[in-house]
């Protein structure tokens, strides 16, 4: 018997890394999935423990690789910052999540 599995775009990896703890401030964010994304419904926001954006709001879906999802950062203080995605892969589905990452 064979069977369908229903694909959705799947967080692999993640730059910073999920939970990780920082010497010094990224410089970016960058989200790659197991999906083509769909660039006009598909965000990134970086948020403080206020929950005040703090990335240039300037997320995109990376033209040379429409599998990955970036957004660029000024210097952070030290704190803890939680990362926001909601993605639309080119099979029309939806997917969201967080995760948060320290500036030492």
């Amino acid at each position: 018997m064979a069977s369908t599995a229903a694909a959705h775009a799947v967080l692999q990896r993640a730059e910073p890394p999920a939970e990780s703890r920082l010497k010094r401030s990224p410089e970016e964010v960058k989200l790659y999935f197991t999906e083509r994304l769909e660039p006009a419904y598909s965000a990134v926001r970086v948020v403080n423990d206020r929950g005040e954006q703090v990335d240039r709001r300037d997320g995109h879906v990376d033209r040379a690789n429409p599998a990955l999802l970036r957004a660029t950062l000024p210097m952070l203080p030290p704190g803890t910052y939680q990362v926001r995605w909601r993605v639309l892969s080119i099979d029309a589905d939806v997917t969201e999540g967080g995760f948060t990452f320290r500036v030492e």
